[in-house]
């Protein structure tokens, strides 16, 4: 472990002394795709395994594991208290503990089943193997969102050291993946298709980059100005995309004026843990940045349930996602559905198993007899 510390320590350095131009931009390249191959094998125990976490799936579960990320004495634990009614002790010190609280936060007459990650207070290092920095940002990576609690008084230093952290593990936070195609060949050499112009990467610096992974054969598409650590990113294929919030805590210590500004910092939410102040605003936000719908079931005969509804993601919300949450056999034994709401224009209306469902429709399903 020593020794990819030290060579991670050495590529960061250098690549702090090197100043940024075209000349060297391909040397700064191999550093980069050097340093994210280092990174790889910190986070990737030996003999393989799970230590890095698959993307934790909303769409597939209908559950949202919320990951509660800060340095110590922020207020996580006063947080998860408040909004998920479950107790974790504080941790004020390195990393001596790894916390999986269940919660449930009930919330838009849904209840979200969270697997609320009550993270230990992240120390910078932590993606180095630094106390136990290495599960604690393995757990990270399975979340469907993530909320990174700062202190209001010193935000912006926590803010960037905690990016750096989780970045430096794979974790992109609000970000698309990039919209590069990249696939491997057996022959024909590496060929490079670019759809618009570009700033940093042209086909020597691709090809450097690929030639640090023993690639040689290759075929990329180019479709926006992409750069070297967009390249490296497809490249790894390992990267989580994940929604983050910013939870700006402890704003009963600062003005009404400073609170302005706040306001206007995007994905943050200002809020007072200990006081409960704001919460509307980031159970709110939670919903937004999940992607979550509520659908209704009616059985036949009976009135709608709107108390226990089925929560879909929004990119998941045909009447098939929807059987399949309720039961696999249903979609065997499905004939039709009738659905009353925003996604039809009868009500109620006849629909197939490809119907697109939106919030709060109301559902039947016919089975064949």
């Amino acid at each position: 472990m020593s020794t990819i510390l030290e060579k991670i320590a050495a590529i960061e350095s250098e690549m702090a002394r090197t100043q940024k131009n075209k000349a060297t931009a391909l040397h700064l390249g191999i550093l980069k795709a050097r340093l994210a191959k280092l990174r790889r094998e910190l986070i990737t125990p030996k003999g393989g395994g799970g230590a890095t976490g698959e993307g934790f799936d909303v769409a597939k579960t209908g559950d949202a594991r919320i990951g509660f990320v800060g340095f110590p004495s922020v207020g996580k634990s006063t947080l998860l208290s408040n909004l998920a009614g479950v107790y974790s002790e504080v941790a004020a010190y390195e990393f001596t503990t790894l916390t999986t609280v269940p919660g449930c936060i009930k919330y838009k007459g849904a209840k979200i089943q969270a697997s609320l990650l009550d993270l230990p207070g992240i120390i910078e290092g932590a993606k180095d193997g630094k106390g136990r920095g290495r599960q604690v940002i393995a757990v990270a990576r399975t979340c469907s969102l993530v909320f990174i609690v700062l202190d209001v008084l010193k935000p912006l230093q926590h803010k960037k050291l905690l990016e750096h952290e989780l970045e430096g593990f794979g974790l992109r936070l609000n970000k698309q993946p990039p919209n590069i195609h990249f696939r491997k060949k057996d022959k024909g050499g590496i060929n490079l298709n670019i759809t618009c112009p570009q700033s940093e990467l042209d086909i020597e610096a691709v090809k450097t980059i690929l030639s640090e992974y023993k690639i040689h054969n290759a075929d990329i598409t180019l479709r926006y100005d992409a750069t070297s650590d967009d390249l490296i990113d497809v490249i790894e294929g390992n990267r989580i995309y994940v929604p983050c919030i910013y939870l700006l805590n402890k704003i009963d210590q600062i003005s009404i004026e400073e609170l302005d500004v706040i306001y206007k910092i995007p994905h943050c939410v200002p809020i007072s843990a200990h006081h409960k102040w704001n919460f509307d605003d980031l159970l709110e936000k939670m919903w937004e940045y999940l992607k979550l719908i509520r659908i209704y079931t009616k059985p036949k005969g009976q009135l709608p349930d709107y108390n226990a509804p089925v929560v879909l993601h929004a990119d998941r919300t045909s009447v098939e996602d929807f059987c399949n949450k309720l039961h696999r056999s249903i979609v065997k034994e499905f004939k039709y559905a009738l659905v009353w709401g925003s996604s039809v224009k009868h009500q109620p209306q006849k629909v197939g198993i490809e119907h697109i469902l939106a919030d709060e429709d109301v559902v039947q399903i016919v089975k064949k007899v």
